[in-house]
């Protein structure tokens, strides 16, 4: 005795095999895409670690001969200076073996009261997606800091 199917259901055999490799695949998709965005994050927030710290240093750099008159005496900054404070920081603390293609960007510099800028770029390698880009996302992280002279 054999049972007879209805019409339509030997056609719809295994197609529920289609749609979960479909949805597995999704989700592969999206956990990839939200590892590269968490590999970027993390990067730029390394860097902007970084900035701060190299951006104390910089600040750092006024010279007693620098400290302006006026009302509220306050020292300057040299934009070379400036520069070269946040490139002995970054060596001092090993960064440079720590980031890919770090660099001192434009942008690097003092500002007027006291301020120095530092602006850093380094390049993030996401994971999994990295041969779709061999050469990686460029991040860049920005921080000032503000010398004060206290009595």
């Amino acid at each position: 005795m054999t049972q007879s199917r209805p019409c339509g259901q030997a056609r719809e055999e295994g197609q529920i095999a289609v749609l979960i490799i479909g949805f597995v695949v999704l989700a592969l998709l999206l956990a990839t895409v939200v590892m590269a965005a968490s590999a970027v994050y993390l990067e730029h927030k390394k860097l902007l670690s970084l900035a701060d710290g190299a951006a104390l240093a910089a600040a750092d750099t006024f010279l007693v001969g620098d400290i302006g008159g006026g009302s509220r005496p306050g020292p300057a900054l040299v934009d070379e200076r400036v520069r070269i404070g946040a490139a002995s920081y970054l060596a001092g603390s090993g960064a440079y073996s720590q980031h890919d293609r770090l660099t001192l960007a434009a942008g690097t510099g003092s500002e007027t009261g006291g301020t120095a800028v530092v602006v850093l770029s380094a390049v993030a390698h996401p994971p999994v997606i990295s041969f779709l880009l061999p050469d990686g996302i460029l991040v860049e992280a920005r921080s000032v800091a503000r010398s004060t002279l206290t009595q």
